[in-house]
C-alpha cells in the first residue's frame, strides 16, 4: 500500500508530500516506510517501522565472507550501529534516517563518512588513521577480515536478516529513584 499525505515541512512550513508505504521483507515482518523531501529547504525524512509488536533488541552478525555482503540490514532511525573490531559506532541523532540495505551498503555508508572526514583531517596522523580504517573496510568486503556488525534498537524496529545472526532482547533499566520523597 502506498499513500501520499500532504503536510507542512517541520523546518520551513512549506506544504510537502509525506509518503507512507508498507512492504513485506522476507523472513522478517511487514514494515512501514515513511519518507518526505522538502524542495524549499532540503529537509529529508526517511524511516522504517516494524508493523508488529517489537521488543528492544540487539542483533549481532559475524561478517566472515564476501557472501555476507548480501545479508539484508534494516535500521530504524533509533538504531545504533557498531563494528567493535574497527572502532566504529554510529549513534542515532536528530538527523538520523532509517534505511533498508545490505551489509555492503552499511559498509559503503561508513566509507562515505570516512571520505568526508578525510577532507576535514587536519594532521597527517588523522589522515593515516582514516585511510587505515578505509582499508580495513575494503578487507572486510573481500572476506579477509572478520568483524561483528551489531545493531541495537530500543524501539525494536531494526534487524539483520540471516540464519546466522544472534538476536537478544535488550533489558531496559528501571529507575528506582523515588521522585516524590
Amino acid at each position: 500500500m502506498r499513500t501520499f499525505v500532504p503536510g507542512p515541512c517541520p523546518v520551513c512550513q512549506t506544504e510537502i508530500q509525506y509518503l507512507y508505504q508498507t512492504d513485506k521483507i522476507p523472513y522478517f515482518s511487514e514494515i512501514l516506510i515513511v519518507s518526505a523531501l522538502c524542495p524549499s529547504c532540503g529537509y529529508r525524512l526517511a524511516d522504517t517501522q516494524v508493523l508488529r509488536n517489537a521488543e528492544p533488541s540487539r542483533w549481532e552478525l559475524c561478517i566472515e565472507t564476501p557472501d555476507d555482503m548480501t545479508i539484508r540490514v534494516v535500521r530504524s532511525m533509533n538504531g545504533t550501529i557498531s563494528i567493535p573490531e574497527l572502532g566504529v559506532r554510529i549513534d542515532p541523532g536528530p538527523a538520523c534516517e532509517g534505511f533498508i540495505s545490505n551489509v555492503e551498503g552499511v559498509l559503503n555508508r561508513i566509507g562515505k563518512v570516512l571520505d568526508s572526514l578525510l577532507s576535514w583531517a587536519e594532521t597527517a596522523e588523522e589522515r593515516e588513521r582514516i585511510c587505515s580504517l578505509q582499508g580495513s573496510i575494503e578487507t572486510v568486503k573481500e572476506g579477509k577480515l572478520a568483524v561483528t556488525l551489531i545493531i541495537e534498537d530500543l524501539s525494536g524496529n531494526s534487524a539483520i536478516i540471516a540464519d546466522k545472526v544472534k538476536v537478544c532482547r535488550i533489558e531496559t533499566i528501571e529507575d528506582d529513584f523515588d521522585y516524590l520523597s
